[in-house]
């Protein structure tokens, strides 16, 4: 029954939520999707903690997201050795880079008072729901080994099964208790996200990459003289 609803009935939430969460933000609450960024509040702690956090989290989605995408490619990848321990040693180096990125953010809302006040339950629970994933995460690569490698044959399946309506769930529920917490609080992140900040990836400026370059010119107008009707010098 736990596996039912954890691995399948949380599954469809998370997408269902994610999916028409975010589309009636977007549409209906456009001017509450924002990063609410508070920079302004307090800004060296927010560049030492922002940088790592974001290049260990975004690298790791795209991993991730091979992995789903031509497991049968990691799965051959990973069948030399010396690419397996490259591949291994690469993704928890970024899962430990998006660590330390997190502990910065999160002492930085404690320990800065202007920040503390402008911290919201929900940003809590935010910081709550991505410290399990990235502590699990972490845990489950440093004792399940070769994770790379399961998530290829177990996990790929498991969610195109999920996104494919003919949900699976028998093997993911054979999987360790940390690599499990860490699914089940993915899952948690995506049904949540349409409520947090973390909307503002939607209506990141994508069209500055395509656009044309913006040529500024200086209008500057001299001053007319009004005895002499002569511009000034």
């Amino acid at each position: 029954m736990n596996g039912v609803i954890f691995f399948i009935v949380l599954p469809y939430l998370a997408l269902f939520s994610l999916v028409f969460g975010s589309i009636y933000r977007y549409f209906y609450k456009g001017f509450e999707v924002s990063s609410l960024s508070s920079q302004i509040l307090e800004s060296r702690l927010l560049f030492l903690g922002n940088r790592p956090f974001h290049w260990g989290i975004i690298t790791l989605l795209i991993g991730h997201m091979i992995g789903l995408l031509t497991p049968a490619g990691v799965l051959a990848w990973n069948g030399k050795p010396v690419r397996l321990y490259i591949l291994e040693i690469t993704a928890f180096a970024f899962g430990l880079l998006a660590l330390i990125g997190f502990i910065v953010l999160v002492t930085r809302r404690i320990d800065v008072k202007r920040i503390r006040r402008v911290t919201t339950k929900m940003d809590i629970l935010v910081y709550v729901v991505l410290a399990a994933i990235i502590v699990t995460g972490l845990s489950t690569a440093f004792f399940v080994r070769w994770g790379s490698s399961w998530f290829a044959m177990v996990m790929a399946p498991y969610l195109k099964s999920i996104l494919f309506f003919r949900p699976d769930a028998s093997a993911v529920v054979a999987l360790p208790v940390l690599a499990k917490i860490h699914i089940i609080s993915t899952f948690t992140f995506f049904l949540i996200f349409p409520f947090t900040r973390f909307i503002h990836i939607l209506v990141y400026p994508f069209s500055y990459f395509v656009r044309e370059y913006q040529v500024v010119i200086w209008n500057k107008r001299n001053k007319v003289d009004p005895v002499t009707q002569k511009d000034k010098k």
